[in-house]
């Protein structure tokens, strides 16, 4: 059966496809990316740089000096959050309290929504001279995202795939309280409540703590037990799976029974209203990848980070965009793996990290190119916290990079402050990205390795006579925005 093979969705997806058409011409991207990748601080960055003339050598439009304007406009959709613009990047730069306060700003936990639009000039086509495009950036966690493969899943199957996982060496102790209470409760026995909730509760606990950096593991839908917003304590969200004997039927008023139709009610007014509302009518994707978390975990957490990409790639619906496929079919006609947080490692690793994320993703892109979609794969940093440099160490110069780790950090048994800086020599990543897969970590697939992945703080930012925030410095954000923008900025 296919992901989505139910024809009252698809009449669903072209009326609001449709509506989208009728209503103008913006380009919607959507931005997402498991927790910890840096969502916010992406979005807070590509508008900075777009609305203030950041640094974007490889954006053709800028570098060719055919941006006129980058603005902030109302966004079209009033029931959906505002994207928090302004707190974000007064975290970032500390505001009025300045940069002794300065801090990443707080992850998303919910759906928002921002308008950009950019004036610039036409060269190609029949039509030239000075153009409009309104870009609506659409930022949801990427936790959702792992739901929608849930829609083409019976209870059963779900329950059944959610203990085998649970049972695997990383994650079995992980699961224990939960497995544990399960033995308790018979599936065929009068549903309670109290066993329907305490059984959800431990489950999410076993989520959580699947999700610490410390394991930093992938694979965890349903993603609204992680981030419940405001289905908190709603029966949505009471359930759990549970060992059910193949085959067997599910008597209604058992355990079971309830168990099923909760499931049943989450996937039909949580995941399927998410994909009619807002996934479905996306044009462009990028997701983020907080890679150096799986590799500092290793081998699982990065077999794991793969598995969960092509979840991920399975849930869009990607393929070449045409005004037919805009009215009646959307689809996102190109999507950016990006791995975050390239400003760790020296440039000389830059590369190595992309290629370890196209190792990741490889499978999933198989797929989607065989559709017509267009992905590919970056690493970059939307906000760069370090600067490089060369240090003597004996006889030997080594690439190092300064930056001033997170207050709290620890470093070879010295905890800092959050205000002084120091060189770290994180060491490269391995050549041959398939390394990764292999033995208990990097160090131990190659014995040259010593990697020191730390937490920075975000850099110092500049300010202009009138007290705006400069844009951040960045790694590759002009690559991105080329890769998600340029053709339709032509």
């Amino acid at each position: 059966m296919a992901l989505f093979d139910d024809i009252a969705l698809e009449v669903l997806i072209a009326a609001r496809g449709l509506s989208d058409f009728m209503s103008g011409g913006a380009l919607r991207l959507g931005v997402t990316g498991l927790s910890r990748a840096g969502k916010t601080v992406f979005i807070a960055s590509l508008v900075q740089n777009l609305t203030r003339g950041g640094k974007l050598p490889v954006f053709r439009v800028q570098a060719e000096g055919r941006l006129l304007n980058g603005s902030l406009d109302p966004q079209p959709d009033d029931h959906i959050p505002r994207f928090a613009l302004e707190d974000h990047l007064a975290a970032l730069s500390g505001g009025m309290d300045g940069a002794d306060n300065r801090r990443w700003p707080n992850s998303t936990t919910e759906e928002a929504e921002l308008r950009i639009t950019l004036d610039y000039e036409r060269v190609e086509g029949w039509r030239t001279g000075p153009a409009r495009l309104h870009i609506d950036i659409f930022d949801y966690p990427g936790e959702w995202l792992l739901d929608l493969p849930l829609m083409a899943k019976s209870y059963a199957q779900w329950s059944r795939e959610t203990l085998e996982a649970s049972a695997v060496a990383a994650r079995a102790p992980l699961a224990a309280s939960w497995r544990g209470f399960l033995t308790t409760l018979d599936p065929a026995a009068p549903a309670r409540e109290d066993d329907a909730r305490r059984s959800a509760a431990l489950f999410a606990d076993y989520l959580r703590a699947a999700r610490d950096e410390r394991f930093a593991l992938s694979t965890l839908p349903p993603g609204r037990f992680l981030l419940p917003g405001k289905f908190k304590d709603s029966p949505l969200l009471a359930f759990s799976p549970l060992p059910l004997i193949d085959g067997a039927e599910i008597m209604d008023g058992s355990l079971a029974a309830m168990m099923q139709r909760r499931y049943e009610s989450y996937k039909s007014h949580v995941v399927k209203p998410f994909f009619v509302d807002r996934f479905s009518r996306l044009d462009r994707q990028i997701v983020l990848v907080d890679a150096l978390s799986a590799l500092n975990s290793g081998p699982t957490a990065v077999r794991d980070l793969e598995t969960a990409l092509a979840d991920v790639l399975l849930a869009f619906r990607t393929g070449p965009t045409s005004i037919l496929s805009r009215i009646f079919r959307p689809r996102i006609d190109k999507i950016l793996f990006a791995a975050t947080k390239a400003d760790h490692l020296h440039h000389t690793s830059h590369d190595r990290l992309e290629a370890i994320l196209r190792t990741l993703v490889a499978r999933a892109i198989a797929r989607a190119e065989t559709l017509g979609g267009s992905i590919d794969v970056i690493a970059l940093a939307a906000a760069r916290a370090t600067r490089e440099a060369s240090v003597k160490q004996g006889r030997d110069t080594l690439d190092a990079i300064i930056g001033t780790p997170m207050a709290g950090e620890r470093i070879d048994g010295q905890t800092f402050d959050g205000k002084s800086e120091i060189a770290i020599f994180p060491g490269e990543l391995p050549g041959d990205p398939r390394l990764v897969f292999r033995g208990d970590g990097l160090a131990a697939s190659d014995s040259d390795a010593d990697y020191r992945f730390v937490k920075f703080r975000p850099p110092v930012a500049t300010f202009d006579a009138a007290g705006n925030a400069e844009p951040p410095p960045h790694i590759r954000m002009d690559r991105a925005l080329q890769f998600l923008l340029g053709d339709r900025l032509r």
